[in-house]
């Protein structure tokens, strides 16, 4: 079980309230989990990443054990803790300006 904490906005869409606990199969990377996130809630396809490209969108960041899991491969394995549920896997909406 992996536990997914979204940001308001779209815990709003989504309908849910606090985190979101997902089975996923196979290895956990960000991939496994936005697939079975975005099967759960249809809803949220194309506000993680693009539709088309499957690339994370511009504004969207990847946390976990303290850690930007941002910039990492898709298809990375996630910490240990985030596999096993210890710790959740936190999507944040990135804030731009100055």
């Amino acid at each position: 079980m992996i536990r997914v904490e979204l940001p308001a906005h779209l815990r709003i869409l989504a309908h849910v309230t606090g985190e979101v606990r997902l089975d996923v199969e196979g290895q956990a990377t960000q991939r496994s989990v936005l697939d079975a996130l975005e099967a759960r809630y249809p809803m949220l396809r194309g506000t993680l990443r693009d539709h088309v490209t499957q690339q994370r969108r511009p504004f969207v960041r990847f946390f976990a054990c303290a850690e930007d899991l941002s910039h990492e491969s898709p298809d990375a394995p996630l910490p240990e803790a985030v596999a096993s549920g210890a710790e959740p896997l936190l999507i944040v909406g990135a804030i731009a300006g100055g």
